[in-house]
């Protein structure tokens, strides 16, 4: 009796079915049963009987080596790419925790529904919660996409946690051009809960990926139910939930687009890049060395102050992006020694405006450069890439034309 095997536990007057899972001690058995949900047993008060061995395979961890699985000449090849996160996650019986250990291989293993959508490659480029993402792993998992899309994927989707999914689709969007979809997905609820929303998920990403919208898009629910994914721009979505399934929103705009989980059908509602129209290109390079400093009542100037190292500054002011007074001289003073200082609001709809009230131009005449309305997060991603890759001169432009639809072409007030 091994893990992997599946197994029948008679305990008293309670039978049990279901695959043996690894256990955190001896003294007690843990099995999957058919339903999702785990049950625990002592041992010595268990009768087992293996039913089958080995119907499941459970050694996890992470490899940097490309997988690939058969081709159909008549199916596109999508590549999937690994970053962790929930969506590739398995409990780690030890500890009782959510930890991110499947391979991208796993993933396919563990949404077969994928199988007859498309050709796969798989390959990990990290193997972590994204509360643990960095501008490095940004910087290879563009390289990873670029070499990916060169090597003649129709498409690519992201396996990526949902806590920063929004920062590093953003970074993809700004370091990359490309010609073919690039799809982020992730799931709130692992694959073990029964309400696990990961294999919709997986499922109209890799839709949206064979479709014909080139851009760095979020693929996530759309609704409670499992109807539908949105589709949202890289550069203008937003996790507005912790734990709901369509915790993911388009802030300011209508999203790109809807996939029908039943149909697999791909309906976009907006303008989008088509397949084809941008050539391939990279520009990885990022300046990581920018803070986001948001501003409450009652802050003193210590706050910016612990920012004032930095090579670019995103402040997340009131309303129509407003700090206080007593900010602006020390604000003046670092535009002067080169910090690049962008202005951004609190607010999630509508956009900055510093010319209303007296704080505002105080502020524009210290050299803050408006944000427009791009998402702060979104703002800081920007002007890391933009450190990096724009002439100085050029900067304050950049950071207020629209790159990649982060910048609407105007508010309404209902947005």
């Amino acid at each position: 009796m091994n893990p992997g095997d599946r197994v029948r536990v008679r305990r008293a007057d309670q039978t049990f079915e279901g695959v043996l899972l690894p256990s955190s001690t001896d003294d007690h058995l843990v099995v999957k049963r058919e339903g999702g949900y785990n049950v625990g047993v002592d041992r010595e008060d268990a009768d087992v009987e293996v039913l089958e061995s080995a119907v499941h395979d459970l050694e996890t961890g992470g490899s940097e080596d490309a997988t690939e699985v058969e081709f159909d000449d008549d199916l596109p090849t999508i590549s999937l790419i690994s970053t962790g996160g929930t969506i590739a996650s398995t409990v780690d019986y030890r500890t009782g925790a959510v930890t991110a250990q499947f391979t991208a291989e796993d993933v396919l293993r563990a949404v077969p529904d994928l199988a007859g959508l498309a050709n796969y490659r798989g390959r990990v480029v990290a193997n972590i919660l994204s509360e643990n993402m960095t501008a490095d792993v940004w910087q290879d998992l563009a390289r990873v996409v670029h070499e990916e899309i060169e090597a003649g994927a129709d498409g690519v989707v992201v396996m990526h946690g949902t806590d920063t999914m929004q920062f590093t689709a953003s970074a993809l969007t700004f370091m990359l051009d490309t010609p073919v979809p690039v799809v982020f997905t992730g799931s709130q609820r692992s694959a073990d809960r029964p309400s696990s929303d990961n294999v919709m998920n997986a499922v109209c990403a890799v839709e949206a990926a064979k479709a014909d919208a080139a851009e760095v898009m979020i693929c996530m629910h759309d609704s409670p139910s499992d109807d539908a994914c949105a589709l949202h721009r890289g550069t203008r979505a937003r996790k507005n939930h912790t734990s709901r399934r369509d915790a993911f929103e388009t802030v300011g705009a209508e999203p790109l687009g809807r996939v029908d989980y039943d149909t697999g059908e791909v309906d976009f509602r907006t303008d989008y890049r088509e397949r084809g129209e941008a050539d391939l290109d990279l520009a990885a390079d990022l300046e990581s060395d920018v803070e986001l400093v948001k501003f409450t009542p009652g802050d003193g100037r210590a706050v910016l102050e612990a920012a004032a190292d930095a090579e670019g500054i995103v402040l997340e002011g009131t309303g129509l992006g407003h700090v206080p007074t007593d900010w602006v001289p020390r604000i003046e003073e670092l535009v002067e020694d080169g910090t690049a200082v962008v202005m951004t609001s609190q607010c999630l709809w509508g956009r900055v405006c510093d010319r209303v009230y007296d704080t505002g131009r105080d502020l524009l005449d210290a050299g803050v450069i408006e944000g427009e309305d791009v998402l702060p997060g979104t703002a800081k991603v920007k002007l890391m890439w933009a450190l990096a890759n724009v002439e100085e001169a050029s900067l304050a432009e950049t950071m207020r034309t629209p790159l990649a639809g982060e910048i609407t072409e105007r508010s309404t007030p209902w947005q």
